[in-house]
């Protein structure tokens, strides 16, 4: 294979791998910076050159921390290219077949970190279609970038044949493999069947081949054994069947409850207190409880000033009382 050594105003440094598409280190003779290319291979037919251009489009539309970054776009010499950032580190599906992640926070950490890039792809009216372990690049920190829009579509825009499906089959949704209208509860889907082998280290679907795959994603709930054996909370084990369920309408609609639950796994004491943008910023006064003693008295005596409200207080009005009666009554006898 000849590749390039320039590509418009980029220099080819290194092959990293490709197989539709060829991806290459290059550095930017104008900025200085080091950029990846993703080139279309020679011979792909219009279809095909028609999704990487859409890919290129809906890229360049997407400014998140937790999405790759497009920079340009073109063609050279006939052959579409697009300019993205450089990432460092290594793929998910990587990190997973060596059975390296990190602990349970970590994997949290990083679900959380894609389940908000799949959350804002969708508030710009993006479907990914293909979310799986090796569209999601980790760095040496653990940050997660969710990459390759190659079959994602906008609404009302979808190159996808009548009868032809695109994705990869062990993270495909019900809809996706009989072919039906696919929209944001696919990537829903995929997501649970990711945040699965993430946590356990297996694949939920599997078979010999693609039919036995699609049967199992078509009739068969996720097997939740080794969710269980891997002593995974019961609130993660729900959340995984309701993405995973087979109607889309009984999936989380959107991925922001999402991101809300596996926040309070990581920090349950800060989530708690976090000031929705709902909440008003002035509190209700609240009035202190009447004090015990005052539901108790009758209600004659809850009438009395609060110095002769106590048993003390009560004798000493008694004594007065009685006082009062006496000197009236000796009044009256001088009178008469």
């Amino acid at each position: 294979m000849q590749h390039p050594a320039r590509v418009g105003k980029y220099d080819v440094e290194q092959f990293l791998g490709g197989g539709m598409s060829r991806v290459y280190r290059a550095k930017d003779t104008v900025l200085g910076r080091d950029v990846a290319i993703k080139i279309l291979s020679e011979g792909c037919d219009a279809d095909a050159q028609a999704r990487f251009l859409q890919e290129a489009r809906l890229a360049c539309t997407a400014k998140h921390e937790n999405v790759i970054a497009v920079y340009d776009f073109g063609e050279d010499q006939g052959q579409p290219y697009m300019v993205m950032e450089l990432l460092e580190g290594e793929s998910l599906r990587r990190i997973l077949d060596r059975k390296t992640p990190g602990d349970f926070k970590w994997k949290i950490r990083v679900a959380l970190q894609v389940a908000r890039a799949i959350e804002y792809i969708h508030s710009r009216k993006i479907v990914h279609r293909d979310i799986k372990p090796e569209n999601v690049y980790i760095d040496g920190h653990g940050h997660a970038t969710l990459m390759d829009f190659g079959i994602a579509k906008t609404e009302g825009f979808s190159l996808t044949k009548a009868g032809f499906t695109l994705g990869t089959p062990f993270y495909m949704a019900p809809e996706q493999v009989v072919g039906g209208p696919v929209t944001a509860q696919a990537d829903v889907y995929a997501f649970g069947v990711v945040l699965y082998e993430l946590l356990t280290g297996l694949k939920p679907v599997q078979g010999d081949n693609f039919e036995q795959v699609f049967d199992r994603i078509l009739t068969q709930p996720l097997p939740q054994e080794p969710l269980v054996e891997a002593k995974i909370p019961p609130l993660v084990i729900d959340l995984i069947a309701r993405c995973t369920a087979k109607p889309p309408a009984a999936r989380p609609q959107g991925l922001g409850a999402i991101c809300g639950q596996l926040e309070t796994l990581l920090d349950p004491a800060q989530h708690s207190v976090r000031r929705s943008p709902e909440m008003p910023l002035v509190t209700k006064r609240v009035e202190p409880p009447p004090k015990p003693e005052d539901n108790d008295m009758p209600g004659l005596l809850r009438i009395l000033p609060a110095p002769f409200r106590s048993q003390v207080g009560l004798g000493i009005l008694s004594a007065l009382v009685v006082l009062a009666l006496a000197v009236a009554v000796l009044r009256l006898t001088h009178l008469l």
